[in-house]
């Protein structure tokens, strides 16, 4: 397998593990993914659910975990206690913040309402050139489809332009994620995409 040109990876995911066991799942498959490819893990620093399955797969393969987690969650242990490194910050503004600047990439697993602030404040910045990382949504069982549909509906009624509705990535297994991913760092452009 050949190695990503994408160094860190920032997955945004449920703290709990979700309903169906296919979840979990993907999450062992992505983060086994990103390890045989050398990829290093960016995440929101926690031990729970999903957050807890990517860290301690790309772990047990040898592979570093960056962990960005808020004080007051490490004073209620949910911080996991084994990453590379852990980043305690005040809270969330400064999470997101940190976890952009460590990343060069970001997959969206199936999570609640963090999750999707997490993607929707990376889609921003991203769209208001702070940066010009891509991001993908890992869609496992169909978990984001009513997402994407909404996004189109979004677009369809004048509210996103097709530049920008286009920068929000699918994909239905790890590889494709990772390969859509580096197709379009490659092809990145800094600045505002209206």
């Amino acid at each position: 397998m050949s190695k990503s040109d994408i160094g860190r990876i920032a997955i945004y995911c449920g703290h709990q593990a979700g309903a169906n066991p296919a979840y979990a799942e993907m999450a062992v498959k992505l983060a086994s993914a990103m390890a045989e490819r050398g990829i290093d893990l960016v995440y929101g620093g926690g031990k729970l659910g999903l957050m807890g399955i990517v860290a301690d797969t790309v772990l047990e393969a040898g592979g570093k975990v960056y962990g960005v987690i808020p004080q007051s969650l490490i004073d209620v242990e949910v911080a996991h206690p084994g990453l590379t490194e852990l980043h305690p910050v005040p809270g969330m503004h400064e999470r997101k913040a940190k976890m952009t600047e460590l990343t060069d990439a970001f997959v969206c697993l199936p999570g609640g309402i963090g999750t999707m602030d997490e993607l929707m404040e990376a889609w921003t910045w991203n769209a208001l050139g702070y940066h010009a990382k891509p991001f993908c949504l890992l869609n496992v069982n169909g978990f984001w489809d009513g997402f994407a549909s909404f996004c189109d509906r979004v677009a369809d009624e004048g509210f996103m332009s097709a530049d920008r509705r286009q920068q929000l990535l699918m994909a239905h297994d790890p590889v494709e994620a990772i390969e859509k991913l580096d197709e379009a760092s490659k092809a990145r452009q800094q600045g505002m995409v209206w």
